[in-house]
């Protein structure tokens, strides 16, 4: 664990580039992966297949850029809580390296960047992404007052199933909710999973999150949350009859949630945040059953 400089002391000069790739979290790779393959995922049942290239690249770019974008708006609006977060202190904006004037103009243009790919779809996509930008940004500072605020992230994460709807098909039914209440559950697991981990620092600085109100129901809560997601989405995908392949992608998904209990259930800071690192395989493996499914029916 990285401790911050004492006072005085000095700090490494660090190229710019390194400090922006540092901001948008550039080799932390699990924040955007646990956004991309449910939106894929959506995708590919929105297009009952392979959505094409176009579609394809404009979400992947779109998840990416955008996931960027929110860990600047994040650490901006963090960055005093971030000097007394263990895990924190060293951010770019936190330790003085990147000022909020610079990050700001990272975050406005990775922003401008996803909202010109997805003006290359149906208006319908174009119009859902307007209250994702602002629930993205207003995500942060809803850790202040609403105690769950794991629900509002889902909220903004799980625009990306919407969006994905209204490319494709200009609708967002039944199905597109389901997958998006599916992957609400999901959220508020993993990052449950993510809050632990600095649960102890939180409550020193008076932050809010779904591990200190669940406070000793965190692991059963989580538990839930898993079985709730997966069995959202066999409801929001048997119609597809999509045989096997998004059977087999479902228990080894499920297999890894029992893993995460092995992880979480000590409540290690060590055991949780390894299991929210790898939490986005269980939307891989259910991304990865739906698509070989259509593939093969």
């Amino acid at each position: 664990m990285t401790r911050p400089a004492s006072p005085g002391a000095a700090v490494a000069p660090r190229s710019k580039l390194s400090l922006y790739l540092d901001l948008i979290r550039w080799n932390r790779p699990a924040g955007w992966l646990v956004l991309v393959w449910p939106t894929l995922a959506a995708l590919w049942v929105a297009a009952e297949g392979f959505p094409g290239w176009h579609l394809l690249l404009v979400f992947v770019a779109g998840t990416v850029l955008m996931r960027s974008a929110g860990c600047t708006i994040n650490d901006i609006a963090d960055r005093d809580f971030d000097r007394h977060v263990k895990r924190t202190t060293q951010r770019p904006i936190t330790s003085g390296q990147v000022s909020v004037k610079e990050a700001a103009l990272v975050g406005l243009v990775l922003t401008l960047v996803a909202f010109a790919l997805v003006l290359t779809t149906r208006w319908e996509a174009v119009a859902w992404s307007v209250p994702a930008v602002l629930f993205t940004i207003l995500y942060p500072f809803t850790k202040r007052f609403f105690a769950m605020p794991q629900a509002f992230l889902g909220i903004a994460f799980n625009f990306g199933i919407v969006i994905a709807f209204a490319a494709v098909t200009g609708e967002v039914g039944w199905t597109a909710w389901t997958l998006w209440l599916a992957n609400m559950f999901l959220v508020l697991a993993y990052d449950t999973e993510y809050a632990m981990v600095d649960r102890d620092d939180d409550l020193k600085i008076g932050m809010k999150t779904s591990a200190i109100t669940l406070g000793r129901c965190d692991v059963p809560a989580i538990m839930g949350f898993f079985v709730l997601c997966l069995g959202l989405t066999v409801w929001a995908v048997l119609p597809q009859g999509l045989g096997w392949p998004f059977w087999l992608g479902l228990g080894v998904a499920a297999a890894q949630v029992l893993w995460h209990y092995t992880l979480i259930k000590d409540r290690t800071r060590e055991g949780c945040f390894v299991a929210f690192s790898k939490s986005h395989y269980i939307g891989m493996s259910l991304f990865a059953g739906i698509a070989l499914g259509f593939a093969l029916r």
